[in-house]
């Protein structure tokens, strides 16, 4: 391996060893070879291309789509020491004019730019002049006209070819089946580069899917508060909703219920969408409530759960928003609620497009490999990992259908009333007035039609309305049942269901009548893992990064991870050499940074320890450098016994007293005159003290004072 990027790895990233493929690609890269890399979110696609293009002479450009990715990529390199750069219409000219000078200096590593900007004349032409190391375009899978995230000024990305053949490009994406794979290699002429195929494997996200609560009373909004309270209080999370108005309301309703959530959709302004924005990066457990509109270049590392309060279109697009869950490695959920009602509508959005058929059909296609990897009863990671091409043998032991394994019954009887009831009905009619029917519920409108005089009229009594949901939206899973979006969402019968109708076929459902779900396995952090001084350690932490990041105005995960600071609090490096050991943390931000980490981590230590009296530690972190407030909180004692132990400690003349209280030399020496006046009876006594100065002193004040007196 190239020794130059191993040095880079550690010195600059602070890690010390690669990951998968990533020495493989770096070392081709560096020879000039291109690449395609298919690589899960969180497995270092970033690292392919940001190490050579410091190991290589000249400057990296990446591609990408969004300013909010090069926004948070730059940060994050500034913060390790790299320069870097990003040009885009944000900007003002003086500040491109001042990047185009740096990259004719020679004084940048890596710039990032959005891919409509090659298309114009001047920007090929600056190119021109610069020494190029590498083109990295990134979310490659953009380019598809088939995907989920197609974007047109993908396609013009073939010029880099055109103009600048010798220069290696790479190519990056998350997600991309078998076909996105060939038109990222056709249109972007890498057609004779090496792919590298990484698993889509996210062992680290356990997934869980639900059936939608249909009552008042115990809504999806109430199953999804009852996950979050129970199981991610305090973290920071994604819900994912249809449409701008369900995303307002649900964000709305957890306000409303404690929780800290922020609505996004492209229905706000810009200000709006940025500060909320902007709020997830910089604070710890903020939950974000969008659309899809929200997601791609929000490289938040610790998000501990994406949830779905509707149905996705695809398992391209679930797989990619529930990716964005737990890039740090640590343990995170991916839940979901869906309903027939989510199914009913994504297949009317598909049938009253205005796309052509092929199109349609491949949509639906997609759609139906959704709603197969909701209602299965084996590992749905094996599912998922099969739609991508990747076989998996063993169950994964990491999603619902593998933790508490759904029970199956025959349900062939109930699937025959539910067919022939859309039979006898001439198929005309949607799933509520067909349950009404089946459970016999005389209403005016079934009355109008005579369905209280159809043979299904009442024969399906033994389930209950919700149970009928589950079922009909099973057998249209099944492709029993089709939809009609013209005709008032109207059931209809398909040809694979005469062998179900004549008894020839079995049909097995989900057991509907067992609890909802059970708990899902908790996604561990270290305030719930963790002893109550490790907690308050923890927070610590957690409050230094926030002071830093604010300080830098930067989100808070390009100071440190979340692992990186739990690294800290179970390794407890006492010196900067060995902090510097840690994983992810480089020289600049340990010389930058450290310090500060430092102080803390040599504090716990000492709490930890029991050979000192509680004053003596209390007088130890003052000398560290801690004040007042600090110490009361790190040690949870009120802040008088914090200054009854600094008193104690200017009697054994470990600390002085001007360090201590901020006032002068003249008031000290008025106070310990008072003091000294008073009565024998009284020399202990603070009180009078306290209202011979008309409580302009207080109590702290006073003892630190008299203990200058006692010392002597």
């Amino acid at each position: 391996m190239n020794k130059t990027a191993q040095n880079i790895l550690k010195r600059v990233f602070g890690y010390h060893h690669f990951r998968g493929q990533q020495e493989t690609i770096i070392e081709n890269l560096i020879q000039g070879q291109d690449a395609l890399v298919i690589m899960p979110t969180g497995g270092g696609k970033s690292l392919c291309y940001q190490i050579p293009a410091l190991a290589l002479e000249g400057v990296g450009i990446v591609i990408s789509p969004l300013i909010a990715l090069m926004q948070d990529q730059v940060d994050t390199l500034k913060q390790l020491g790299v320069r870097a750069a990003f040009l885009n219409s944000t900007q003002a000219p003086s500040e491109t004019q001042d990047i185009q000078t740096a990259l004719l200096n020679n004084q940048l590593d890596l710039l990032y730019i959005a891919p409509e900007r090659l298309t114009i004349p001047s920007t090929l032409h600056f190119l021109k002049k610069l020494k190029i190391a590498l083109f990295a375009i990134d979310e490659a899978h953009c380019v598809s006209q088939w995907g989920h995230d197609f974007r047109a000024d993908y396609l013009s990305l073939s010029i880099l070819y055109e103009h600048f053949p010798t220069t290696p490009r790479i190519a990056l994406t998350a997600t991309a089946d078998e076909r996105t794979r060939r038109e990222i290699q056709e249109h972007l002429h890498l057609m004779h580069a090496p792919v590298y195929l990484n698993s889509f494997d996210r062992p680290n996200i356990c997934y869980r899917i639900v059936q939608k609560n249909i009552s008042k009373k115990m809504s999806e909004r109430h199953q999804l508060l009852a996950f979050i309270r129970e199981h991610h209080r305090g973290d920071a999370g994604i819900v994912y909703c249809l449409s701008r108005k369900k995303v307002e309301s649900v964000a709305t309703w957890l306000t409303e219920k404690k929780i800290e959530a922020l609505p996004y959709h492209a229905g706000l302004s810009n200000e709006v969408r940025k500060e909320n924005q902007q709020k997830f990066l910089m604070q710890d457990g903020v939950i974000i409530v969008a659309t899809i509109a929200f997601g791609m270049g929000i490289d938040k590392p610790n998000v501990r759960f994406v949830a779905h309060l509707d149905l996705p279109k695809s398992i391209e697009s679930y797989y990619q928003e529930t990716g964005r869950a737990g890039r740090d490695g640590l343990p995170s959920n991916a839940w979901m609620a869906y309903g027939l009602n989510d199914i009913v509508i994504l297949k009317r959005w598909i049938a009253l497009s205005d796309a052509d058929e092929t199109y349609k059909n491949l949509e639906n296609f997609k759609l139906n490999a959704m709603l197969a990897l909701c209602e299965q009863v084996h590992c749905r990671r094996q599912t998922l990992l099969g739609y991508f091409g990747e076989i998996v043998a063993d169950d994964c032991k990491n999603c619902d259908c593998c933790l508490e394994p759904a029970k199956v019954w025959d349900g062939t009887i109930a699937a025959q009333k539910a067919l022939s009831c859309i039979y006898r009905t001439n198929q005309r009619f949607s799933t509520s007035h067909l349950i009404d029917v089946l459970l016999g519920i005389p209403s005016e409108r079934i009355r109008q039609f005579n369905h209280d005089k159809q043979s299904t009229f009442g024969i399906g009594q033994e389930l209950d309305k919700t149970q009928w949901h589950a079922i009909f939206r099973q057998l249209i899973a099944r492709g029993f049942i089709t939809v009609n979006f013209e005709n008032f969402n109207a059931l209809e019968l398909t040809p694979a269901c005469r062998p179900v109708l004549r008894g020839e076929k079995t049909v097995l459902f989900k057991d509907t009548l067992r609890p909802a779900q059970s708990t899902p396995k908790q996604a561990p952090s270290p305030k719930n893992t963790v002893t109550e001084l490790k907690n308050r350690f923890w927070q610590a932490l957690l409050t230094q990064r926030q002071t830093v990041a604010q300080t830098q105005k930067v989100p808070l995960h390009t100071i440190f991870q979340d692992v990186t600071l739990i690294a800290m609090l179970e390794k407890k490096p006492l010196t900067l050499s060995d902090m510097g050991q840690l994983s992810g943390i480089g020289e600049h931000k340990l010389y930058q940074y450290g310090e500060g980490f430092l102080r803390i981590i040599q504090a716990f230590t000492l709490l930890e320890k029991n050979e000192l009296s509680s004053s003596d530690i209390t007088i130890e972190l003052f000398k560290r450098g801690f004040d007042t407030s600090t110490i009361s909180t790190f040690r949870q004692l009120q802040a008088t016994t914090i200054f009854t132990h600094l008193a104690e400690g200017i009697i054994k003349s470990n600390v002085a007293l001007h360090d201590i209280i901020p006032i002068s030399i003249d008031e000290i020496d008025v106070i310990k005159n008072v003091i000294m006046q008073l009565p024998n009876e009284q020399k202990n006594a603070l009180k009078p003290v306290y209202e011979h100065f008309n409580e302009k002193y207080s109590y702290d004040i006073l003892r630190c004072v008299r203990a200058t007196i006692i010392s002597r």
